[in-house]
Order: C-alpha cells, then sequence, then structure tokens
C-alpha cells in the first residue's frame, strides 16, 4: 500500500471535479453565438461566479489560466510591463514560477528579507515605489505563511502593484481577495482537487496586467484562447468542496502534523524542523543531517512512502533549497530535508506507516553519507 504525502506537489482529482469535467467534456467554443457555444458559455459564466464568490472577487476578476506558473507569469510580466518603473519587489522564497519570470524581466530586483524561521521579517522596501511587488501567500516547502495582507497594504500606499502567488493557499486557508486588497492572485487547480493543466489569476479591473500573450480577446484580453468549459467546471467544483472543508480540514491536519512531528523527533536523534508557525496545517519540513534528501525519498519509496525533499533538483545533482538557505539554514543540513505535506487521503494509518519506516530509512541513508 502507498502512503501519498506530496500533496503541497499535487492532490488527487476529486470526485466532484472528473464528474464536473466529464459532464462538460463535450461542450463547444463558449465564444460561439449559436446555441450550442451559448451553452457552453453559460456552463463557464456559472463556473466563473462560483469561483468568484468563494473568492471574495468579481466575476470579471476571475481569469482562466493553464496553471498557477502561467497565472504567475502573466501577472508579474504584465505588471511590470504596465508601469514606467524598472524595480521590481519580491522574497528570496518565492517559487521559481515568480523568481524565474522575475529575473526574465531584467528588472533591478530587491529582496523582503526573511528570518530563520521562513518568514518575510521587515517590509521597509516597499515605502520606495516599484513597477510590482510579488509575495507568496504560503512558502511551498516550508509551509510558512507570509504577511500578505501587510505586504499588500504597504506596497499599495507607495503606489505600488502587487501580486500574490496563493498556490498553496487557495482551498486550504480562507481567500477573501477584495479583503487582501492584491492587484493580482494566482491559483492551481490541482492543488486543491481540481484537474491539472488549469489554474486561475483573479485580477483587478485597475491596475490590471497588459497582456502578455496576443491573438484574441478573452479574458479581457490578459490571457487571450479559447476557453476549456469543462475544466472550468470542474475547478469550480473542486474549490466548492475545498472551501467548505476548510475548517475541519484545517483541524484535522494539524493534529495528524504534530503527531507525526513529535513521533519523529521522538523516535530520531539529530532532526531539524523547518515549519514554523504561521504555517500551513498540513505542512512538515525537516532535515536529517547526514543524509541526501534524494537517498531518503528513494528509500520512503521503497517502503511506500511518497514524500518529496520539497526543493528542485538541476540536471539531476541533490542540491540545498534556496528557500533554506534563505533562511540560514547550513548547506549540509539543508541538503538532507524532506517535505512530508499532508492531505485529505491522510489518517492515522499514515502517519504510523512513516514513524514505523523512517527510523531505518534515516539510518541507512546517514550511512550511505553526502554525496560530493
Amino acid at each position: 500500500m502507498s502512503h501519498f504525502l506530496d500533496h503541497a506537489a499535487t492532490m488527487p482529482m476529486r470526485q466532484v471535479a472528473v464528474d464536473a469535467w466529464v459532464e462538460h467534456a463535450q461542450a463547444l467554443n463558449p465564444g460561439s453565438q449559436y446555441r450550442s457555444g451559448r451553452a457552453a458559455r453559460s456552463v463557464l459564466d456559472d463556473a466563473r461566479e462560483t469561483i468568484a464568490g468563494l473568492l471574495g472577487a468579481e466575476p470579471v476578476e476571475v481569469i482562466f489560466t493553464a496553471s498557477g506558473t502561467e497565472a504567475d507569469n502573466l501577472a508579474v510580466t504584465g505588471l511590470y510591463e504596465a508601469s514606467p518603473l524598472t524595480r521590481i519587489i519580491t522574497t528570496p522564497i518565492e517559487h521559481p514560477a515568480v523568481l524565474e519570470t522575475v529575473r526574465a524581466t531584467g528588472a533591478q530586483v530587491d529582496h523582503l528579507p526573511v528570518d530563520a524561521t521562513g518568514h518575510v521579517c521587515d517590509l521597509s522596501l516597499l515605502d520606495t515605489p516599484a513597477a510590482v511587488a510579488t509575495c507568496m501567500w504560503a512558502n511551498n516547502e516550508t509551509g510558512a505563511i507570509q504577511p500578505v495582507a501587510e505586504f499588500a497594504a504597504r506596497a499599495t500606499a507607495a503606489g505600488t502593484p502587487t501580486h500574490v502567488d496563493a498556490v498553496q493557499v487557495v482551498g486550504r486557508l480562507p481567500v477573501d481577495f477584495h479583503a487582501l486588497g492584491a492587484t493580482t492572485l494566482a491559483a492551481s487547480a490541482h492543488k486543491f482537487g481540481g484537474p491539472r493543466g488549469a489554474g486561475l489569476l483573479l485580477a483587478r479591473r485597475s491596475p490590471a496586467p497588459v497582456p502578455v500573450l496576443h491573438g484574441g480577446g478573452q479574458e479581457r484580453g490578459i490571457r487571450p484562447g479559447t476557453l476549456d468549459v469543462a475544466s472550468a467546471a470542474a475547478i469550480a467544483a473542486a474549490l466548492t468542496e475545498a472551501v467548505a472543508e476548510i475548517d475541519s480540514e484545517a483541524a484535522r491536519l494539524a493534529a495528524l502534523r504534530d503527531r507525526l512531528r513529535e513521533g519523529i523527533l521522538t523516535r530520531i536523534d539529530d532532526v531539524v524542523v523547518h515549519t514554523a508557525e504561521p504555517a500551513l496545517p498540513g505542512h512538515l519540513h525537516l532535515s536529517f543531517p547526514g543524509a541526501e534528501g534524494d537517498s531518503l525519498i528513494m528509500l520512503l519509496d521503497q517502503q511506500g512512502v511518497e514524500a518529496s525533499t520539497g526543493s528542485a533538483c538541476s540536471s539531476g545533482v541533490n542540491r540545498a533549497s534556496d528557500v533554506l538557505l534563505a533562511a540560514g539554514v547550513s548547506d549540509h543540513d539543508a541538503r538532507g530535508a524532506v517535505r512530508f505535506t499532508l492531505g485529505r487521503e491522510t489518517t492515522d494509518d499514515t502517519v504510523d506507516a512513516v514513524l514505523g519506516v523512517l527510523p531505518d530509512v534515516v539510518a541507512r541513508a546517514r550511512a550511505a553519507g553526502m554525496a560530493g
């Protein structure tokens, strides 16, 4: 039996989303004026209204995309291109979807500092105007929840548009786009049980990102192309169920996460815990110094436990997480990191399974040592 503990990477598709997708899989072009096109458009409009209501936005502010990565790209690049300024403010712990997009603009980049817990700790850079300021709501590796409301308010006061990468948050924590005060916000459907290859960008009417893609007027021109009606319906169905479960799931997952953490700390020596409150309830990121992260993941996989290092590998070579390094974790300790992220399928049996095999896995990985 396999135990899946990588919900920060993806989530099994909810049955309500599968059903909605299948129901509307034959929908035709919603931009067409004839009857079948109008029917498709009605499904799309209903999905947009549902999503807007769940996320505290207006329907016109909901832009369908192919992924959270695309939403981040459209927002950051589009807001930067709309401004006469050439400075971007971001953090060193962003997902590559934001970090690489910021780098590609060629802008002058200033980074908000983070403390040893992985939380942004100084927002004073926001007091000087910039083309755009971007900060993730919760970190994909550590689960650290960032002060995004204060971030948005402070940047807005200086006249700077803001983008929030909420890929890890939508469907896991309550979201009110208007109350947050951000200019744009990105989400990814498969993180809350929707289909893969589908995402969302919430974008205020003004200031709005200028188009990065060209060739059609769909989605206010921000994301041109024929819309995927089935995926839109599936997103709305998955998000509806996810939002209804937020409170109960947060309490349940936090209890399981805490039991997993305490079980690990009592069974294994020399463990560094990287997840610190405030954090997402299902995240637990730790290091086992002396063991290589890749070795830990492969050994866990052999025992039927699916987890991740939390950081991307480059050319197949394990390297320390930039997120952990930014928080002051040593390269040696960061290379021994493992991320367990819990979700709807996680139970007490899952936690017991991990605790049953992890001590031996860590011992074997430490015996194998560090590469290079």
